[in-house]
């Protein structure tokens, strides 16, 4: 998937990420950019998950949104 297209991808789910993690911020989101270990950080540090749990919201989120594809 060209780079483009992640960035896009991304700006699509951005809502439906914030609808899950409120606590997560525009800039956030902006570091985020896409990539999966950047969301397992930020949702370590924002929601207080250990790593586990916030793996485990992570995969559920994706199940939920099969058609987003992580950088």
């Amino acid at each position: 998937m060209n780079e483009d297209r992640i960035k896009g991808n991304w700006k699509q789910f951005t809502g439906k990420v914030k609808e899950q993690w409120g606590k997560l911020t525009d800039d956030d989101l902006d570091v985020i950019a896409g990539k999966r270990d950047q969301m397992l950080g930020k949702l370590q540090e924002r929601q207080g998950l250990a790593r586990d749990a916030a793996e485990d919201q992570l995969r559920n989120w994706e199940r939920a949104n099969p058609d987003f594809r992580w950088d």
